[in-house]
């Protein structure tokens, strides 16, 4: 399949769709809405962010952002890779590794030395591409992984 990846900050009209995804995946009581997630998209960066669309023949299929923060506990924490998604269709063609790689390819323009991510559910992903556990952190009372992805030798 003939596939592309696209920088919203590009193509602005994609947020509504990709804050329709981020909220439908990763909603729970007190989240934000399509609506604020849509304006959280495109509000300008705080620094080297940017949100990332997968398209396979030319319909939108995933996403992957890189943002300032995602995990309150861990302020002092940054970038991080975020709201890694792919529409339940399009799962297991490898687009999750493609988009979380076009965000490591991002950061590393920025020259940034490291990226972060927290996830519950698919470190294994994570750790085949590169990404190391850290430790054990608390997110909305569950308990998550935390992964550092070494960026400064690649």
């Amino acid at each position: 399949m003939r596939t592309s990846i696209a920088a919203v900050s590009d193509q602005p009209g994609l947020a509504p769709l990709v804050a329709e995804w981020l909220v439908e995946a990763f909603a729970y009581p007190g989240s934000r809405s399509v609506a604020d997630m849509t304006a959280l998209i495109l509000t300008p960066p705080v620094g080297p962010e940017e949100t990332f669309v997968l398209f396979e023949q030319n319909r939108p299929v995933g996403t992957a952002s890189l943002a300032a923060q995602d995990l309150a506990s861990r302020p002092d924490l940054t970038p991080w890779l975020a709201g890694v998604f792919v529409h339940p269709a399009f799962r297991r063609r490898g687009y999750a590794t493609a988009l979380v790689r076009r965000a490591e390819e991002f950061a590393m323009a920025a020259s940034l030395p490291a990226l972060w991510l927290y996830t519950w559910t698919a470190e294994p992903l994570y750790a085949r591409l590169g990404w190391h556990r850290v430790g054990l952190e608390q997110n909305r009372g569950s308990e998550v992984v935390l992964m550092k992805r070494s960026l400064a030798d690649e």
